[in-house]
């Protein structure tokens, strides 16, 4: 059950730090509008239970970090109706969080998304980057999300899954086209965000999904320019479940197969404190306002 968080997260008052920006990085598995779910699995009760977690789960995060987020980026997303639910029909609609997302070509209908506060970031323009293979078309898989803000530029981030004979390709392709729009927009302070289904942060740190007994870390960053990040896995119990097939714990999944099981997702949120780094100083400091 998630835990109410505490009432100052609900205020105006909880403003963002002045040195740094709060990110958060979340696969929310299937956050499908109910009105146009094929899969007969979300009911309008499941799925406003379902907003309702994701949001309690953001305050959570802000209570832990004694801020807000400034940005969410969300992957596995329905459609912009899900979004405007989720900060319109839960405790989110009292603060003020933006929307930037685009319709992109995935089989399966998700998207990628991101969540901003108007109050701290200011959007300068936003872009769907999608995947092209070989002989140059789009491919039927989540876009590239690209957001600029005054002093950031986001990217949002859902590289094709490792099923398929050339699962390795196709993810090859998303890496490539990543570094391809983190070229172009020259020497910008740049956060690339997201699940690349690749393990390849795992270092023995805590992983973000569990599979067939195994924790993998699929879910992370990159980054560029002049920024210093600090990553963590919110892996807190209100999002946690036994792992009865293999011991242990894992993510607790709103649905196991048809069947409803009342949480948020298989993967576990990341947390990500952004820092501007001063040219003449070691340390980070707030530059928020400076190119």
């Amino acid at each position: 059950m998630l835990q109410r968080a505490a009432p100052w997260v609900l205020a105006e008052a909880a403003q963002s730090k002045s040195d740094s920006l709060l990110v958060v990085s979340w696969n929310v598995e299937n956050f499908l509008d109910y009105r146009t779910d094929t899969t007969g699995r979300y009911t309008r009760k499941r799925f406003y239970t379902k907003c309702n977690a994701i949001a309690k789960t953001l305050l959570l995060i802000a209570e832990r970090e004694g801020r807000l987020p400034d940005a969410v980026a969300l992957m596995e997303v329905g459609d912009r109706f899900v979004l405007e639910r989720l900060i319109r029909d839960t405790p989110l609609r009292k603060l003020d969080y933006g929307i930037v997302h685009y319709e992109s070509p995935d089989r399966r209908g998700i998207d990628c998304a991101l969540l901003y506060r108007c109050g701290t970031m200011r959007l300068l323009g936003a872009a769907r980057k999608p995947l092209l293979d070989s002989a140059g078309a789009v491919m039927p898989t989540r876009d590239i999300l690209l957001a600029e803000f005054d002093s950031l530029a986001i990217l949002v981030n859902h590289h094709p899954s490792k099923v398929g004979a050339d699962s390795e390709l196709r993810r090859a392709i998303a890496m490539r086209r990543m570094t391809e729009v983190m070229d172009s927009l020259g020497s910008r302070r740049i956060l690339a965000v997201g699940d690349f289904n690749d393990d390849v942060w795992h270092d023995g740190s805590p992983g973000t999904i569990k599979y067939n007994g195994a924790w993998e870390k699929i879910d992370g960053h990159f980054a560029r320019g002049a920024i210093e990040v600090r990553e963590t896995v919110f892996a807190d119990p209100c999002l946690t479940e036994r792992d009865r097939s293999f011991g242990g714990l894992k993510p607790r999944r709103a649905f196991v197969g048809p069947r409803w099981n009342g949480g948020v997702s298989d993967h576990y949120p990341i947390v990500l404190k952004i820092y501007y780094i001063c040219k003449n100083k070691p340390t980070p400091t707030c530059l928020l306002n400076a190119e």
